[in-house]
């Protein structure tokens, strides 16, 4: 086990942090303090955990740096579990065991429960991934089919009717094939949601620019790139957009398109 920002040795100052875990509740996990961790089928990937069930989250997500010629060809997810897939930056093939794609940054790939998902750093430079699994709940009639494209060539809409606020969907909202979705949520700074929301969802995001408060619970936390939360199902939540620096932009997956269990 290794520090994903390879901080090691002695500290220069006082041991500190702005992690924020509050288990079936919500978290603020910052990039200092993630550690690697050896995957099986991960070959030659730096991968970190940042949510699982231990944390609350009914999802498991994960950051993965790919080097060069870095792989997982044994597949991941299948047997039940979806996956999906966003390139933060360089370039990623994958396969679905049918279907090959090149990614760049911004391009996503969803491969369903009775598929697995083939990933390879191909290029000459160093590629890091957001991945995303869970056990998929299936529903009568319906069976989900692998998705693929980039954010960066779907248009955006005004979320809820703010114009300063941005939101685009990266798979089918409507299709009941699909028990979950991904999306990115842009505020230009000083916009903020509507409302606090308290709902039966839950997140899991990744912060991909700039600057934001953000209410979690009851608690008002400052959050910024690089930074992952976790927001558990009824945990109050909304954010504003801050700071010199551009938009504050993240990605994160949402359950929908099916009632509760008893």
């Amino acid at each position: 086990m290794g520090f994903r920002n390879n901080a090691t040795g002695y500290p220069g100052d006082l041991l500190e942090t702005r992690a924020i875990i509050k288990k079936n509740n919500y978290a603020v996990i910052p990039p200092n303090g993630l550690v690697k961790n050896q995957i099986p089928g991960f070959e030659d990937c730096d991968v970190t955990i940042l949510a699982s069930p231990k944390l609350g989250a009914s999802f498991v997500d994960y950051l993965v740096t790919l080097p060069p010629g870095a792989k997982n060809m044994v597949g991941f997810g299948g047997e039940g579990i979806e996956v999906f897939a966003y390139v933060l930056s360089g370039s990623l093939w994958a396969s679905d065991g049918n279907l090959e794609v090149s990614l760049e940054s911004g391009g996503f790939i969803f491969v369903p429960s009775h598929r697995s998902l083939f990933i390879e750093n191909r290029s000459e430079t160093t590629t890091e991934v957001f991945l995303y699994k869970r056990r998929y709940q299936p529903l009568e009639g319906h069976q989900a089919k692998t998705v693929t494209g980039n954010a960066n060539d779907i248009a955006s809409i005004d979320y809820e009717g703010m114009a300063d606020v941005h939101f685009t969907t990266l798979l089918p909202a409507s299709d009941l094939a699909f028990d979950m979705n991904f999306h990115l949520l842009s505020f230009e700074p000083g916009a903020s949601h509507g409302y606090i929301e308290t709902h039966v969802q839950e997140h899991g995001a990744l912060i991909l620019e700039g600057e934001g408060l953000y209410k979690l619970d009851n608690d008002w936390i400052p959050v910024k790139k690089g930074d992952y939360i976790f927001m558990a199902a009824y945990c109050p939540q909304a954010g504003y957009g801050i700071g010199r620096n551009g938009s504050f932009t993240y990605l994160y997956s949402k359950d929908c398109n099916r009632d509760e269990l008893v």
